[in-house]
């Protein structure tokens, strides 16, 4: 299960990448590897504060 997750990842990250550099360049890995810690740290933030946003919503700011 977390091997799909992390797969599904690294290949929106190769999306995001392809669209500024060519395949065959040298920092291609690295540079996804960078966009794919972004999407991922983005994620995290976006769980993070969820129920934050949920109650605000709700009317219920505490």
């Amino acid at each position: 299960m977390f091997g799909w997750i992390v797969r599904i990842i690294m290949i929106v990250a190769g999306t995001v990448t392809g669209l500024f550099l060519a395949k065959d360049a040298p920092l291609f890995g690295t540079v996804q590897t960078m966009v794919m810690l972004l999407l991922l740290a983005l994620a995290v933030a976006a769980l993070a504060f969820w129920p934050e946003r949920w109650r605000f919503w709700r009317g219920r700011v505490h």
